[in-house]
């Protein structure tokens, strides 16, 4: 089954650099990459022609000019994009564990999408990280992890959890079902009859009311959280807005109530706005 892997970025090409290192050492190999690029400068676009040098992967970078957060947009641009019926939705800090598309290939299914997660690592963790420790599968370790500064928390216990009662934890857990755009896959015709990602919202809970959409439109979630494993590389959060996160909550809650599928501010706007994916 081949896969499109819708990577987000911004100007960030340290860590998407390994991340990048994380997709070479994957189980999967039957897959693309479009690094959806909200505007970075041009360090990232050498890191991506070097990257496709060294490992041999097909990478794709989809950029559009730096005009505030339009992380939206820049999906909707990558979906177009996309040569695959399959899309795995990811972000430029989160490494995934060598399994990880191949968990996503695994529980794939008509009719549903796939909720992730990922552990969070503190900044002296990330920054430790070396290419032959995500290659090694060392950065997965949880001794290893906790050697090299991250907290005991049993948030991070799914690290730890055998491949052999993932599935029992993924029915167990309370943790909502909800997509995500960090760790998360859907068929694209499903993405395509929501309209993909409302390109109104800003950062706070965009990919969960793409979810609430999906769910709307009959399509079921599925968790992999404790068998599609990713870690998550620390930063800042300039753009956090607790305003726009109160108000994104709100429009999801009514997008819910209402029953309403498509967005009318997403793919097909997109394209009537002269938008065309190039060949």
């Amino acid at each position: 089954m081949r896969l499109t892997v819708i990577v987000t970025t911004y100007n960030s090409p340290a860590w998407l650099e390994k991340v990048l290192w994380g997709y070479s050492a994957q189980d999967h190999g039957d897959f693309e990459i479009i690094v959806g690029d909200d505007g970075s400068t041009d360090e990232t676009g050498a890191l991506l022609t070097r990257m496709r040098a060294e490992t041999g992967m097909d990478i794709r970078h989809v950029w559009q000019r730096d005009d505030g957060f339009r992380k939206c947009r820049i999906l909707n641009k990558a979906i177009l994009h996309a040569r695959s019926e399959y899309l795995v939705f990811t972000d430029g800090d989160c490494i995934p564990r060598r399994d990880f598309l191949a968990e996503h290939v695994r529980h794939a299914a008509p009719g549903h999408f796939l909720s992730g997660s990922y552990c969070k690592l503190p900044m002296a963790t990330s920054e430790a990280i070396t290419r032959d420790d995500i290659l090694a599968g060392r950065c997965f370790d949880i001794d290893w992890l906790r050697a090299h500064g991250l907290p005991r928390n049993r948030k991070n216990l799914k690290l730890a959890a055998p491949p052999s009662r993932a599935g029992l934890l993924n029915r167990l857990t309370t943790a909502r079902c909800n997509f995500k755009g960090s760790n998360g896959s859907v068929w694209l015709a499903d993405a395509m009859k929501v309209n993909g990602f409302d390109e109104r919202m800003a950062w706070g809970g965009l990919d969960r009311e793409f979810g609430v959409r999906l769910r709307n439109a009959g399509v079921k979630p599925r968790h992999v959280r404790y068998n599609a494993i990713c870690v998550h590389l620390d930063h800042s959060r300039g753009y956090r807005d607790e305003a726009m996160v109160r108000a994104n909550k709100q429009w999801r809650v009514d997008v819910a109530r209402s029953g309403r599928i498509e967005t009318d501010r997403g793919i097909r706007q997109l394209v009537d706005d002269g938008y065309e994916a190039a060949a």
